[in-house]
């Protein structure tokens, strides 16, 4: 590994979390890279003493240190196209962790540009997924700045990080007592490694911190109206909001009826399976909510296709991929979708569930002259002889070509006559 550039120390912006991958970062990359560390706290809403962690950066050795708050540019700039996408990785994740590594990768550039550096750091391992989507948006927003990994470089263990903070007399950033592996931001929450590395153990109680269980939760339901405009969530029970302040309260009240928690089997980027617990109150909320709206405004045809979108952009969104060409024409469409989804949606959220009991849009494409079986009903009945007709011809043909091919199965010579008798007819 080069240590200088052209005989100079280079300058390195590292994403800087805090804890102890990154703390030991700082001094491995002064001690192999020569480098000069600038080390970047990102706010995106993980309620952590950012301030705090940029105290203990400097006492690493950082020569600089910035604290940014991404918090209402993560909720304006990434959750709600996430929302309109109704964003679930494998129909089950809303990928929180993944989508704020984005926007952490876009303020990394940003301050690299400013000071000059040539490196960017990151403090993933090699077996995660976080490594592709730092790497995959460095590629994108900034070819030219290489990419030091020091984790995935120094193969060390748990251990032998303490060991050497200790032995450069530096203070170890560990959390007592606390055998998961978390991370957390506006969206959501997600918990590994202890015991739930086994997919069978049930998560112990001490995992869960922004949902309450079942026998917690409380014993009386609460409704609620989320109102919506061309897609945007903008208040709650008549209350205007903005995105940030609906997904913050989303997640106090959803979290206390114990809704959002979710135990997945999930297929990583590098190839392997791992288990994970995910806590996410508002992303489950909003996104049924929304879901519900959509199925009122949009036809049939836009629904199916859109879903495939989807699932489509969920992947990229996990994978890494926010800043390609494919995303950005992926989400004009999605855009373009939410025109007409405007409405109200009324759900009851009891013990771990949110349900849709109600919905309304000046948009919506459900008329109830149309659908009633009531004296109302503004159905034409008699079009229906002619719509089947035509709806099952082409069933007709195919039925009677496979007779005269197979034999006629149990359809009669005179029937078969009459049927292509028919169907020349009609052909005419």
């Amino acid at each position: 590994m080069a240590k200088k550039k052209n005989g100079k120390s280079i300058k390195v912006v590292l994403a800087y979390s805090g804890g102890l991958d990154t703390t030991v970062a700082i001094k491995w990359l002064q001690d192999n890279y020569d480098a000069e560390v600038i080390a970047a706290c990102v706010d995106v809403g993980q309620a952590e003493d950012l301030k705090g962690h940029a105290a203990r950066a400097e006492s690493a050795g950082a020569i600089k240190t910035y604290v940014i708050d991404a918090t209402a540019e993560y909720a304006n700039d990434y959750i709600v196209p996430a929302l309109k996408a109704n964003v679930l990785y494998e129909g089950v994740y809303p990928a929180g962790t993944a989508l704020a590594r984005h926007l952490i990768c876009q303020k990394l550039v940003e301050i690299a540009r400013k000071e000059g550096a040539t490196h960017l750091a990151h403090g993933c391992t090699a077996k995660g997924n976080d490594q592709v989507r730092f790497e995959s948006s460095f590629a994108v927003l900034a070819p030219d700045l290489k990419v030091i990994a020091p984790m995935r470089e120094w193969h060390v263990s748990r251990e032998e990080e303490i060991e050497y903070l200790k032995a450069h007399g530096m203070k170890v950033p560990v959390k007592v007592g606390s055998p998961y592996s978390t991370d957390e931001n506006l969206w959501g929450r997600s918990v590994e490694c202890g015991v739930l590395e086994d997919p069978w153990v049930e998560p112990p109680a001490d995992a869960y911190e922004w949902t309450k269980s079942l026998s917690e939760a409380p014993s009386e339901p609460q409704n609620m109206i989320i109102a919506f405009e061309k897609g945007v969530p903008i208040s709650i029970d008549g209350k205007a909001m903005s995105p940030l302040e609906i997904v913050s309260k989303l997640n106090q009240i959803a979290g206390a009826h114990g809704i959002g928690r979710i135990d997945h089997i999930e297929n990583r980027v590098v190839g392997i399976k791992s288990r994970e617990i995910y806590e996410y109150p508002a992303a489950v909320v909003l996104i049924k909510a929304h879901q519900a709206l959509e199925k009122h405004v949009h036809m049939k045809d836009l629904s199916a296709f859109k879903t495939l979108v989807e699932q489509k952009i969920a992947e990229m969104v996990y994978g890494g991929l926010w800043f390609t060409p494919l995303m950005k024409a992926l989400l004009a469409f999605i855009e373009s979708t939410q025109e007409v989804v405007t409405g109200e949606v009324h759900l009851k959220l009891f013990k771990s569930s949110a349900t849709v009991i109600g919905t309304r849009s000046p948009l919506s494409l459900y008329k109830m002259n149309l659908s009633t079986y009531g004296a109302s009903d503004g159905f034409n009945h008699e079009a229906a002889q002619g719509f089947l007709e035509l709806y099952t011809l082409p069933l007709k043909v195919q039925s009677v070509q496979a007779s005269q091919v197979e034999g006629t199965n149990g359809i009669n010579a005179e029937m078969l006559g009459h049927m292509n008798t028919k169907i020349k007819t009609q052909a005419h």
